[in-house]
């Protein structure tokens, strides 16, 4: 990464980075570059200005901003952004993986990632092992000859578990073993993998990055000596971001480390609210100095984002599921990192091994007593409704 982008603050790399008014006729917002292909008046002119514009599937001028974008806020050399989060992990898993070769997963990684690995690349002689991946030992145990990646999720997006990323990518780098983490959870402005030692960074753009639950992309974030292999799996297989999704999370961008810190206040508060709630078990956010893994939370992450779960004393299906529908400000829906409060019933391994109801929830960007009137509302609910 340049020194000049080095020195750049997350706001001003956000709003200012790769944008260049005086290009664009002043415009302050770069336009978008919504076409298929790029020609020139003449043969002699395309060689003159070189190729790196010529069919939008290869690059794109909108993309290219917003790779230079992320790229600098995750402290890598290069980004490629994809169609959805799911084309990002698929590149960058299939740009390092041969049949025959094997993988250490997290379990609880974002469950079509684990199917991805599981059903699908199985089908071409790809191996991998699921381990819980809170301690070192967990991934040294199940290394084989022909291991070749780690893919990690640090937090994981429904228990919340931590993998110890300095740790973990020491091991992988003495045994010749590419890191994949997802860091969608935290984001580069609470969490920088790669100065960890990690080798590749993905993230679904379709969460904070975006932040307004109206683009659906992916990014890869690495190494120069990574990203030909990565960028030919986009182009081959073809996931690549459409010009007016990129210019949507480059709008989504400009607000990025402002909304990121009121997610983090609005978390806070309601999970030490529910954490003194009687009809809660546990509340399961590395924000609170109740999670086992706090430290090593306050270790590799400069903050908390809105994702999290608690589990309920009355643990049942009907329960969860009851709470759920009880909420009146929360909405129900399956993705997060946007503007709104989000909630789903769902079955939570617990820290201490145990399996039990309880909801994952989003907490937007509400005030946060509103958010909070909500919950003990819906809990109440469900509870006369239990007795």
């Amino acid at each position: 990464m340049s020194e000049e982008r080095e020195n750049l603050s997350y706001e001003e790399i956000c709003i200012h980075l790769g944008e260049d008014p005086e290009r664009y006729m002043g415009s302050v917002v770069p336009p978008i570059f919504q076409n298929s292909l790029f020609t020139a008046p003449s043969v002699e002119a395309r060689s003159r200005r070189g190729e790196r514009y010529i069919y939008t599937r290869e690059a794109n001028p909108t993309t290219d901003i917003l790779n230079a974008k992320i790229a600098a806020m995750e402290g890598a050399e290069t980004a490629r952004c994809f169609a959805s989060g799911m084309a990002a992990i698929s590149a960058a898993l299939m740009s390092q993986l041969r049949s025959g070769d094997h993988v250490v997963c997290v379990k609880n990684v974002y469950y079509p990632a684990r199917a991805l690995l599981q059903d699908y690349l199985s089908r071409f002689g790809v191996e991998v092992t699921f381990v819980q991946g809170t301690q070192v030992e967990h991934f040294e145990q199940a290394i084989r000859p022909n291991t070749r990646v780690f893919y990690l999720e640090s937090p994981t997006s429904i228990n919340l578990w931590l993998q110890p990323l300095e740790e973990v990518c020491a091991l992988a780098r003495a045994r010749g073993i590419t890191t994949i983490i997802d860091n969608t959870w935290a984001t580069p402005v609470f969490q920088q993998p790669l100065q960890m030692g990690v080798d590749i960074v993905v993230h679904s753009a379709s969460k904070y990055l975006g932040g307004h639950s109206d683009v659906i992309a992916g990014v890869v974030c690495t190494s120069q000596q990574h990203i030909e292999a990565i960028h030919r799996e986009m182009t081959l297989i073809g996931g690549i971001l459409d010009p007016f999704a990129g210019w949507l999370i480059l709008r989504g961008l400009r607000t990025l480390p402002t909304r990121l810190y009121q997610h983090q206040a609005n978390a806070l508060r309601v999970a030490q609210w529910l954490a003194e709630h009687p009809a809660v078990h546990n509340v399961l956010y590395p924000g609170l100095p109740s999670h086992p893994q706090y430290d090593l939370a306050r270790r590799q992450m400069s903050g908390f984002s809105g994702l999290f779960s608690f589990t309920l004393k009355r643990n049942s299906r009907e329960a969860a599921v009851g709470v759920v529908n009880a909420l009146r400000l929360f909405h129900i829906g399956v993705s997060w990192g946007g503007y709104e409060s989000l909630a789903l019933p769902m079955l939570i391994e617990d820290y201490d091994g145990e399996q039990r109801w309880g909801l994952r929830v989003h907490i937007g960007l509400e005030p946060p007593d509103s958010l909070i009137a909500d919950l003990e509302g819906a809990l109440r609910h469900a509870e006369d409704k239990g007795r």
